[in-house]
């Protein structure tokens, strides 16, 4: 280990990263691996046709528990989450008083009484700490600090989750359950952030290992790095925080009102509220859009977008060459006139100006299990 990267901190599967060959690189101040001697394309195609494996037990975990901790959380984000049944997981952000975003995050209602969220590594001791100043008052706010978090996912996931734990093969997407994995006492959600099946597992951090190798000893199931889960999140149209949505955007102009219900657009009652319905009733200045180049080479975050004419209207937040599709995919924010599927647009690449379009997103097919 270099003398750099002993000032980061580690997951607790560092060990078996390093085992499987995986070259560590610094992300949210984790050594974390980038990929393993397969390769980055490998991995992400190999997800796409069975089953990876990700460790994001850099990611933060916590639950809110109390006398309605539904009707609290609301205060701090626009979803419905008093609405959301026991059992059932919802995506959803912290608001601002401007409306921008702090963090994007997963919430679970474990019971009538008892939240479990997911947030991002890099936001977690903020997340963390907003919600001790706003809710703890009148929740318990348990940082979950001895859990690790794996993920499984692909279209082999299922099969082989069933292998290590049965009653999974039953449970739908966007839900979770408590259950045995591997022998494991573990929190299974049916979710994950590469736009294919699969599920998110809580595990005892003592016990993270045990049950990584327990996953990558089933047939098909293979370790996948940081470079693939980012490929893959891109071509499912799926947002980074502090890339495609951070404090200066609006969930409507990342182009997510979808997570805001009707009685929350109606009723508000979270942090910038007045602005996102404003903005739900006369629509927004700019919004996220998928952007296909249409030249070879990839347009990288910072990007210049320009309009037909050469005039500079926006940038790309996240791009790439997208392995699935075999090309360059990319996301970014134009204003809303230019925002129409099939808009032409131009990108700066490299000091030259490249052509691109506006594409619908996801570039590949969502394929969660819904039931």
């Amino acid at each position: 280990m270099t003398a750099s990267e002993t000032s980061l901190l580690t997951t607790p599967l560092d060990s078996l990263h390093r085992a499987l060959g995986g070259k560590m690189v610094p992300f949210a101040g984790y050594a974390m691996p980038v990929q393993y001697p397969a390769g980055i394309l490998t991995e992400h195609l190999h997800t796409r046709k069975d089953a990876g494996l990700f460790d994001v037990s850099h990611m933060g975990q916590v639950t809110l528990e109390g006398d309605d901790p539904a009707a609290a959380l609301e205060e701090l984000v626009p979803g419905d989450i008093a609405g959301l049944g026991e059992g059932r997981t919802r995506y959803t952000v912290f608001t601002n008083e401007a409306g921008g975003i702090l963090d994007d995050l997963m919430v679970s209602k474990l019971s009538p009484t008892k939240l479990f969220l997911v947030v991002n590594a890099a936001c977690k001791d903020a997340d963390f700490a907003h919600l001790a100043a706003r809710l703890g008052g009148r929740l318990a706010v348990t940082p979950l600090l001895d859990r690790a978090l794996l993920a499984l996912q692909g279209p082999g996931a299922a099969a082989a989750m069933a292998k290590l734990a049965p009653s999974a093969a039953g449970q739908t997407f966007m839900t979770i359950r408590a259950m045995d994995v591997a022998g494991i006492p573990c929190l299974a959600t049916r979710s994950g952030y590469t736009g294919e099946d699969g599920y998110e597992i809580s595990v005892p951090a003592d016990r993270a290992e045990e049950l990584a190798r327990a996953l990558l000893a089933l047939p098909g199931v293979a370790p996948i790095g940081l470079g693939a889960r980012d490929s893959l999140r891109l071509e499912a149209g799926l947002c980074l925080y502090g890339s495609d949505i951070d404090t200066a955007t609006t969930p409507v102009e990342g182009n997510l009102s979808w997570i805001l219900g009707k009685r929350r657009r109606e009723q508000g009652g979270f942090p910038g509220a007045a602005v996102v319905q404003r903005q739900l009733a006369e629509g927004p200045a700019r919004l996220r859009v998928g952007i296909q180049p249409l030249d070879r080479a990839p347009a990288r975050a910072h990007t210049v977008i320009t309009d037909s004419a050469g005039q500079p209207v926006g940038e790309i937040t996240s791009g790439g060459f997208g392995p699935s599709v075999n090309g360059p995919v990319a996301m970014g924010y134009v204003p809303a006139a230019l925002a129409a599927i099939g808009t032409d647009l131009k990108l700066m690449v490299r000091g030259k100006p490249l052509p691109a379009k506006v594409a619908a997103l996801p570039f590949v097919p969502h394929r969660y299990f819904k039931g």
